[in-house]
C-alpha cells in the first residue's frame, strides 16, 4: 500500500473539543494506492496551537471522508478537481467537530506531493 500526501496545510481555526480550545487545523488530501485501486481522502484535524511554534497535532479532534475510490491509478487531473472542492468538504468535516477553519489565515505554506 502506498500513501501519498497530495496536499497538507495548516490554518488558524476555532474549535473546542474535549474541553480543550483548538486554534489550529491541519487540512489534508491523501491518496492511497493498493493493488490497482486508488482512494482519495480529505481530512481535518484540530490542534491547540498555543503559540507560533506549536504544531503538535492531536488526533482526538479529527474527521475524514473518502472523496473518491475506484480501480485505477493516481491522476493529476482528478487531484486538481478534488483540490477545487477540498475547502467545502473540509468545512463540512470541521462542522461535524463543532469547529471552523479560517481559510484567510494560513499558518504555514501548503505542501504538495
Amino acid at each position: 500500500m502506498k500513501v501519498i500526501d497530495v496536499y497538507q496545510q495548516y490554518f488558524a481555526a476555532d474549535c473546542v473539543f474535549a474541553g480543550v480550545p483548538r486554534r489550529g487545523a491541519s487540512v489534508t488530501l491523501t491518496a492511497t494506492s493498493d493493488a490497482g485501486t486508488i482512494r482519495y481522502e480529505a481530512g481535518v484535524s484540530f490542534f491547540p496551537h498555543r503559540d507560533a511554534e506549536d504544531f503538535a497535532v492531536s488526533y482526538d479532534a479529527c474527521a475524514a471522508e473518502t472523496l473518491y475510490a475506484a480501480k485505477g491509478r493516481r491522476s493529476k487531473k482528478r487531484e486538481a478537481e478534488l483540490l477545487r472542492e477540498l475547502r467545502a468538504r473540509a468545512d463540512a468535516l470541521a462542522e461535524t467537530l463543532g469547529g471552523t477553519i479560517d481559510w484567510d489565515a494560513p499558518l504555514r505554506e501548503a505542501r504538495l506531493g
